[in-house]
């Protein structure tokens, strides 16, 4: 917080995100400027000595940063020739670098971040270029206010925005976007040479993801990309990792993770759910979520359920979230197909709006549980890569098969029934959309979704479901429509009638 904010303001604001980081706390009010940092920690690297806020060697800089840099050991070894490291943490390694390239910094960190810097009278804070690690703020006469979450914000003066993706902002420069997702023409290689180049890739990504100082595992839904991650995550190790899985019994998620748990060997957990624990755990959700999107809620329920089984046995998750982007994985990009061209601008756009749908429920619902999840498809050079092969090899075939070039990159990692198994959305697989509709509609009758959408004339709710869902959400929150306008939607449809 830059501005003169007193520490019981600051501490209150932790408290709302406890979850974040309840291994520590810190703090630091500076004395040559109106400003403080707050920082709540979830203990990654260096557990024992990477508490925040880490100051450098004159103490004339500070930072306090949410998320990992992958390339952190490469950067630590240039850095040490100059610098004298307290910690072993990755954050004092951009706190370094920050002193010695400035505002450059970004262009050689790879990784997922939020992260700023007191240096002097100067601010410095920058997002990941996927906006992977969220981040918001308030700027006004008052000062700039910034948090990993909504919540704490919400009772501030002043109005609260999403801190851009592949942004940075510095106090004499402003708001510098320093990342977009690229606009790659595919090239004209083999097919083979794609594919050896995408599992490489995958492989190079997959591995750099690992780093960890305390326990790691997978979300294993059963589906293509987190059998991909834990496949690779398996073989990379070399010893059985513990994975995730939760759904309605017989559901096709729960059979499917089963069979790959088995023939991966790996330390498999599940939970089962049921209806009547589903519809009473959703107002927390919604809560954590920061959300009342129908779709995202719905895929945001078998993630709350996963991450707390998670909880019980790691603090690090891998999941597969980009390859539905990356490699047209959804239905509605069969729409597209023959059109290469749109259909590529379409991938690159999804992968663009990640950030405040996808990423903003991974990052919620496993932080409501103080674990940390990555998402290795996301990485910069596998962005790239993906986004370099022509769109024919991707949805290929009559039908088309979707994702297709990611299938036959690692063939020889999953048995067939995994590797040509139909596309299924993580509510879909888990069973949820087999009760939830009827669950909300026997509680929440026609006349009551009615009665609120007049209330909120304001908002384009659009089902019987998602004004539910807003009920929910204004009842959560103190400050419901601070946070409501800064809700992301996964797509447009009709208002409710």
């Amino acid at each position: 917080m830059w501005n003169d904010l007193n520490q019981t303001d600051i501490r209150f604001m932790l408290n709302e995100m406890v979850h974040r980081g309840p291994d520590a706390a810190g703090e630091k009010v500076f004395k040559d400027v109106p400003g403080m940092f707050g920082h709540r920690r979830l203990s990654i690297m260096d557990p024992e000595g990477g508490n925040q806020p880490i100051n450098n060697e004159s103490l004339s800089m500070s930072i306090i940063a949410n998320g990992e840099i992958y390339n952190f050991p490469e950067l630590h070894k240039s850095l040490a020739e100059k610098h004298n490291f307290k910690t072993k943490s990755d954050t004092e390694t951009i706190l370094h670098l920050y002193e010695d390239a400035g505002s450059e910094l970004v262009s050689k960190l790879e990784g997922m971040y939020a992260f700023a810097i007191a240096d002097g009278e100067n601010l410095f804070v920058a997002r990941d270029p996927i906006g992977i690690k969220p981040l918001y703020y308030i700027s006004s006469d008052d000062g700039f206010y910034f948090a990993s979450e909504l919540k704490p914000l919400s009772g501030l003066p002043g109005e609260v925005h999403e801190f851009p993706p592949g942004t940075y902002y510095h106090t004499k420069q402003g708001f510098q976007t320093y990342y977009n997702v690229p606009d790659v023409k595919p090239n004209n290689d083999p097919l083979d040479v794609h594919i050896k180049r995408l599992r490489n890739t995958l492989e190079k990504v997959v591995n750099s993801h690992l780093m960890s100082d305390v326990p790691l595992g997978v979300f294993l839904s059963g589906g293509l990309d987190s059998s991909i991650t834990t496949a690779m995550s398996r073989k990379i190790i070399g010893r059985p990792i513990h994975s995730f899985s939760v759904g309605i019994e017989g559901c096709p998620d729960l059979e499917s993770a089963r069979m790959l748990s088995r023939y991966l060997d790996t330390i498999h957990h599940e939970y089962l759910l049921t209806v009547d624990e589903v519809m009473s755990k959703i107002p927390e959700i919604i809560y954590y979520l920061e959300s009342y999107d129908q779709d995202l809620v719905r895929s945001a329920i078998p993630t709350y359920f996963t991450a707390r089984l998670a909880r019980e046995h790691v603090k690090v998750v891998l999941s597969g979230e980009g390859a539905d982007e990356l490699f047209a994985g959804y239905g509605y990009f069969k729409g597209l197909n023959g059109n290469n061209e749109a259909l590529q601008s379409e991938m690159r756009r999804a992968v663009s709006t990640l950030h405040n749908i996808n990423l903003q429920r991974v990052d919620r619902l496993t932080m409501a549980h103080s674990i940390e999840a990555r998402v290795p498809f996301l990485d910069r050079e596998a962005i790239e890569v993906s986004l370099s092969i022509p769109s024919e090899y991707k949805l290929c075939g009559n039908p088309p098969i979707e994702k297709w070039i990611l299938r036959k990159a690692v063939e020889d990692l999953l048995p067939d029934q995994i590797t040509w198994r139909k596309k299924e959305q993580f509510d879909e697989g888990s069973g949820i959309i087999d009760f939830i509709e009827q669950s909300i509609a026997d509680k929440f009758s026609r006349t009551d979704a009615i009665d609120h959408q007049k209330k909120h004339p304001e908002v384009n709710l659009r089902s019987h479901e998602e004004i539910y869902y807003h009920k929910l959400f204004t009842e959560v929150f103190d400050h419901p429509e601070v946070i409501g306008n800064n809700v992301g939607h996964w797509s447009e449809r009709p208002a409710y009638q």
